[in-house]
């Protein structure tokens, strides 16, 4: 996501190496010396704390410099200085995942009531009907911890993972996409993608599709783990996909992001910026780009040059962050935008977008923040291409829920950093119905990764407001009436009890999950929480920033809970814990049932 939130491993370490400079003879004082205060545990970057790189494989650091993002910071670093680096920081490769973790039978085949396939249904409600969900507001007080999934060699935990033929499908920040039993934990197999995983992998036609954070999007055998297709969803070398794909008909429509806006942070030579977000309609069988519609009409031109005298391109950025919303009623598909990553600005950022589902044209846009031109740069050290100050970053990590009302009206409900919510019109080119304001906002602050809303018409949406230095501010869950935008209640989070440990913060941009009766929503304490829906009480609290002991046998802390969101079926909850960046690190799967299952 624009801002501090775009959760991209190598962006992060990206950020880091601003701090360095010119490479120091040896790789602790360069550390010391040139990136210590940057990596302290109040930065504003985003840059990763110490304890997060001392626990990444130095493998992944290398690879990163060498072809990753970091790709523009190792070039100028001679071979011997960026394996130095690489190793100084991280840590040896984990060992592949012991015998005994595997499952002894045959995966089950049937599809069964008890799923949760992807990132939510069409018209992104997150919401899980009774019999689905199998957890009441009677039982979820008594969910315990039935069993723990480490993930191996990573320090995040970013992926959300989809329930479908009584497994979990869940990728990795290394590339890693797991089958797991749904029961038990145990692994059926597993797929090495190119990058870190983050989508909610999304299952049909027998495969399980998913992209990955250098813009691959792939289908493999939902059976045996074989690869079906993998293509480019975009053909920009800085194309990366965060937003889980949604299935249709036949048509996978995958959101496109970029991470331009973290390079253009690293070097004021960079010529910034000629990424520009898009949808991409893709065959669900082949692989082949039906469509692909843009969010940026124009294409990327030189149009000045930075302080420094490098050129400069524009317009772009306006990324797509997370799952689009599908309209099956008018055949549209709306996706929340975020900010332009260089000047000129346009009209389509901080912005729903809507396309036609079956050709890509643009049918309308409905910006809400005009002129906002960002990227990493703003809040970095050096500046250089940084297009406006001050900046704004107000864009969209959502692409809004989906509501029929009664009498026949239709609403859709989005939210952005700023800490505004919004009803739109969908039949009337996103009319704004009514707005209001949840949260102070600011980069890391208002609303995130997106709310659920419930049969009953009110929409739950939780409250970022994430503050540096401050792990006190920010934080809660408020419930809206999605006819009207009426406030019906307001749940301030706890205090956190991590205060005086690094990355520690009560925000919870994290996405919410709803059952009849019960919202539930992570937070950047690491706890993961229900609360009634009628007036908001916390019913259950667990804390997830503690070690587990797992069933594949692999060391796991929990963490902070952000992007990840929680995934409820057939009686159990499933949510992944640890999130790096200047938040708390984790790499663990938690799968809890109510007592006595």
């Amino acid at each position: 996501m624009a801002g501090s939130f775009s959760v991209i491993l190598a962006a992060l370490f990206a950020v880091f190496f601003v701090c360095i400079g010119a490479p120091a003879q040896t790789p602790d004082a360069l550390f010391q010396a040139r990136c210590a205060q940057c990596h302290a545990a109040n930065n504003t970057v985003s840059a990763p704390l110490p304890d997060t790189l001392r626990q990444m494989s130095w493998q992944a650091i290398l690879t990163a410099l060498e072809v990753g993002k970091m790709k523009g910071i190792g070039d100028g670093l001679t071979s011997t200085e960026r394996e130095s680096i690489a190793k100084y920081l991280g840590t040896a490769a984990s060992s592949s995942l012991p015998p005994s973790s595997k499952c002894s039978g045959a995966p089950p085949q049937q599809r069964t009531n008890a799923e949760w396939n992807g990132w939510s249904d069409a018209a992104n409600t997150r919401f899980q009907p009774a019999p689905q969900a199998g957890l009441t507001s009677q039982t979820t007080p008594k969910l315990k911890l039935k069993w723990a999934f480490g993930f191996p060699g990573v320090a995040t935990a970013f992926g959300t993972p989809a329930v479908a033929l009584g497994r979990i499908f869940v990728g990795a920040a290394d590339g890693t996409v797991y089958s797991l039993d749904a029961a038990t934990g145990c692994v059926y197999w597993t797929y090495g993608a190119v990058a870190g995983v983050r989508v909610s992998p999304v299952i049909g036609n027998g495969s399980v599709y998913f992209g990955d954070l250098r813009g691959n999007v792939y289908a493999v055998r939902a059976d045996t783990g074989a690869l079906v297709w993998k293509t480019r969803a975009d053909d920009h070398p800085l194309a990366v996909i965060t937003g889980s794909p949604k299935l249709e008909s036949g048509r996978l429509y995958v959101p496109v992001s970029g991470r331009d806006e973290s390079i253009a942070a690293t070097n004021p030579a960079y010529e910034c910026c000629t990424f520009r977000g898009s949808i991409v309609a893709l065959d669900a069988g082949t692989g082949m780009r039906i469509w692909q519609a843009y969010t940026v009409r124009d294409v990327p031109k030189p149009v000045g040059q930075n302080k420094a005298g490098t050129r400069t391109w524009g317009p772009s950025g306006v990324a797509v962050w997370s799952a689009p919303t599908l309209d099956l009623q008018k055949r549209v598909i709306y996706a929340g935008t975020g900010v332009n990553y260089s000047n000129p600005p346009t009209d389509t950022s901080d912005a729903i977008v809507a396309f036609d589902l079956d050709s890509g044209r643009l049918l309308w846009a409905r910006q809400f923040t005009e002129g906002d031109s960002y990227n990493f740069a703003c809040v970095g050290q050096d500046k250089t291409n940084c297009p406006r100050d001050p900046f704004i970053d107000a864009d969209f990590g959502n692409s809004g829920m989906l509501r029929s009302l009664n009498g026949g009206n239709r609403v859709l409900v989005a939210s952005d950093k700023s800490g505004m919510v919004y009803g739109l019109d969908p039949d009337h080119e996103g009319k704004i119905l009514w707005n209001r304001r949840v949260a102070a906002g600011g980069v890391n602050g208002g609303t995130m990764w997106g709310g659920a809303t419930d049969d009953q018409g009110v929409a739950y949406i939780g409250i970022s407001d994430f503050t540096g230095g401050k792990p006190e501010v920010g934080g809660g869950l408020v419930a809206l009436r999605m006819a009207t935008g009426e406030k019906l209640w307001t749940t301030p989070a706890p205090k956190p009890g991590c205060i005086g440990t690094p990355g520690c913060s009560a925000a919870q941009p994290a996405p919410v999950t709803v059952i009849p009766g019960v919202a539930f929503l992570g937070s950047w304490d690491g706890h993961v929480r229900a609360y009634e829906t009628k007036a908001g009480k916390i019913i259950w609290d667990f804390d997830t920033v503690q070690d587990f002991q797992t069933v594949n046998g692999v060391k796991a802390r929990g963490g902070s809970i952000n992007s990840m969101a929680p995934v409820i079926a057939g009686g159990m909850l499933y949510i992944t814990s640890g999130y790096s960046g200047n938040a708390m690190p984790g790499n663990v799967l938690l799968a809890f049932s109510a007592e006595g299952r």
